[in-house]
């Protein structure tokens, strides 16, 4: 009886979770290839007495910033993300063994001016000097390959340990479950001692360091003509100056040195990011073309030529107001929330008071992150309970531990909005306690309902906005804001989501099993128009389908995503709404990976898994976005099984 009321639990939660909007999870990464040997070029080999310039435009050298027993060399980047995420557990090491005769001296190898790489540093509070090499002369000697990349030298200038700071990555930002092996911090022990480094070098994980010269071999295809239209459609959204993107290209320098890159992700299809692999056609669809693929690949081939500045289309504007004009109500943040540089992703709930004095049917609203690097998503939600409040009431008056990173409003949560509702706590009859408002993530146009429905927020409810931050290895600030429009018409029909459930209460995922298959199906109880689809489930899914079945009639593919990523995850809206009559069977089929392989697995060695809540634990849901046929009906139903005909 528990695990059922658990199950039961859940269905709501993520019931809420689905109406309306996307969830977007996750950033650039990398898919997980054959991994290549580490690197052990100029190991056991002494390095040069190196100089350079550093960011106040003094002259220093390698030697004259020697450790008595080690030196930490690492080479950074201020566009490379996995490289800034490191930005705290270096300062930590650096705070450590300081007073053990360790010194560390990050060097950034760009052709940029010392004044910006200053300031970018001191954004990012490095405690240790931080080198320009705008001339590669320490990539060359160093061999370096990689930002974040570490070189450790003992006490007599000789290279004793190269490679990763430590496993928090299997890939460039496909973070391992947990952090086993600290590489860096091994080395530097043993140097300390005067012991042999027991593991000399490791694969660094980044972003790579490309020092080669481009010579251009045709001009076929060129930035300004071909390749910026292509950026500007589907990059630039998120990937400029304050935004989401981990680095910019809005500019030629820019694509350029991402150029590699660029063809790598477009070609395995892995930027822009879009899961699905089947299925219907999608309205918010972000796949290139097979030929734009192409044309950036064939642009970098042939060296990357810059074209004519006159040939560029003009520049990319992101409107700057309300996308849909003025929202009738607003609802922001009250002040800053403080985001620390360092640590796993914050979810937190902040409670903002609606005021209204009667209900309203919201057909449309827009999200607008305060601080859009690290506002990861958003869910939306409304709270009739007054229990929001109180948990953020709770959490102004917990005594705070001066260490604490995160402060500001709202209250801190794992998953939803860190309470259900019962049908006790509704305001009046018939109207919801707590309800979803959508989602909101990057690159993400205002939703609008369709025409004739809408969710209705009762007066005097709450907003709650669940905003999942990032971190960029710097300490950020962000009051993000939410838009909502409401019915200037009566609403006839009202938005449904409708949960096909898959992992039932005794569900589970034996330990070791690479290929465990959950499915679940439900009925259709009325007639309905389908508008978006969206599949759900934690760290051991691997990959997932939704069909539909009318009644007599051939099963249908709706969604197929081929390699599922927790970090992605989003709502599908349909390019053209489909009829679904009652006694339509949908059926949702997913594969689980409980195997050590799976580097999503946060359970090393595997144990078997059950259907729970928390992101350790497993389920598996469909949510379909639905709106009656028929006036009279108000609440769609997916049946447990086939109605009697």
């Amino acid at each position: 009886m528990v695990r059922m009321a658990r199950i039961l639990r859940v269905g709501i939660l993520y019931s809420l979770l689905m109406a309306g909007g996307g969830v977007l999870l996750g950033h650039w990464a990398s898919s997980r290839a054959t991994e290549p040997e580490p690197i052990t070029d100029r190991l056991n080999k002494e390095i040069d007495n190196l100089t350079w310039t550093d960011i106040r435009g003094e002259a220093s050298s390698l030697k004259a910033h020697a450790g008595s027993a080690a030196t930490v060399v690492v080479f950074l980047s201020f566009d490379c993300p996995v490289s800034n995420s490191y930005t705290s557990a270096l300062n930590e090491l650096h705070k450590t063994y300081s007073d053990k005769g360790v010194s560390f001296l990050g060097i950034v190898p760009a052709a940029d001016n010392a004044e910006r790489i200053g300031k970018r540093a001191a954004e990012f509070q490095f405690h240790f000097p931080i080198w320009v090499d705008d001339t590669w002369k320490s990539v060359h000697a160093f061999r370096a390959t990689t930002t974040p990349e570490v070189f450790v030298l003992d006490h007599n200038q000789v290279l004793r340990y190269r490679g990763r700071i430590d496993n928090a990555y299997s890939a460039r930002l496909k973070k391992n479950a947990q952090v086993t092996e600290h590489d860096l911090k091994n080395a530097i022990e043993a140097l300390v001692k005067g012991q042999d480094v027991a593991k000399p070098a490791t694969r660094a994980i980044g972003c790579p360091i490309d020092v080669s010269e481009r010579k251009v071999t045709s001009e076929e295809v060129t930035y300004y003509r071909d390749v910026l239209p292509i950026l500007q459609k589907h990059c630039q959204t998120c990937h400029r100056p304050g935004d989401v993107g981990p680095f910019s290209l809005m500019t030629y320098k820019q694509a350029v040195n991402w150029a590699s890159d660029i063809v790598t992700f477009t070609q395995t299809r892995q930027m822009p990011p879009w899961k699905p692999t089947g299925g219907v056609k999608f309205a918010n669809a972000r796949s290139l073309t097979q030929q734009e693929i192409d044309i950036l690949a064939t642009w970098e081939k042939n060296g990357c030529p810059e074209g004519n500045p006159q040939e560029a289309p003009p520049p990319l504007k992101i409107p700057a107001g309300w996308r849909l004009g003025e929202p009738d109500l607003i609802l922001t943040v009250p002040e800053d929330f403080h985001i620390g540089p360092a640590g796993k992703d914050e979810f937190r709930c902040f409670v903002l008071p609606t005021g209204l004095t009667e209900d309203k049917f919201v057909v449309a609203y827009e999200v607008k992150p305060g601080n859009a690097a690290v506002v990861h998503h958003t869910l939306n939600y409304f709270d009739a309970t007054g229990k929001g409040r109180k948990l953020e009431q709770q959490e102004r008056e917990r005594k705070k531990s001066p260490d604490e990173q995160d402060r500001g409003p709202g209250y801190s949560v794992a998953m939803g909005i860190g309470f259900l509702p019962s049908p006790a706590d509704a305001p009046r009859p018939g109207i919801p306690p707590v309800g979803s408002l959508g989602g909101w993530a990057p690159g993400q146009l205002p939703t609008q309902f369709p025409e004739g429905s809408g969710i209705l927020l009762p007066k005097e409810a709450d907003v709650i906005l669940q905003v999942h931050y990032h971190r960029t290895g710097k300490p950020e600030t962000d009051r993000t804001r939410i838009g909502l429009y409401f019915a200037k018409k009566p609403v006839e029909k009202a938005w449904n989501t409708l949960v096909i459930t898959g992992m039932t209460p005794f569900s589970f995922i034996p330990a070791g099993k690479a290929d465990h298959v959950e499915k679940g199906s439900g009925w259709l109880s009325d007639d309905a128009m389908i508008y978006s689809v969206m599949p759900h489930m934690h760290l051991l899914g691997k990959s997932v389908k939704i069909t539909m079945t009318p009644p007599g009639e051939p099963t249908q593919l709706l969604l197929e995503i081929a390699q599922w990523d927790y970090n992605w995850q989003e709502s599908y809206w349909l390019e053209k709404p489909i009829l679904a009559k009652a006694g339509t069977r949908f059926d949702i089929e997913a594969v689980f990976d409980n195997s050590s392989k799976n580097p999503n697995n946060p359970r090393n060695p595997p144990k078997t898994v059950t259907f729970g809540e928390e992101t350790t634990d497993e389920m598996l849901f469909g949510f379909v976005g639905a709106v009656p046929v028929d006036k009279k009906v108000q609440r769609l139903r997916l049946l447990r099984a086939e109605p009697k005909k």
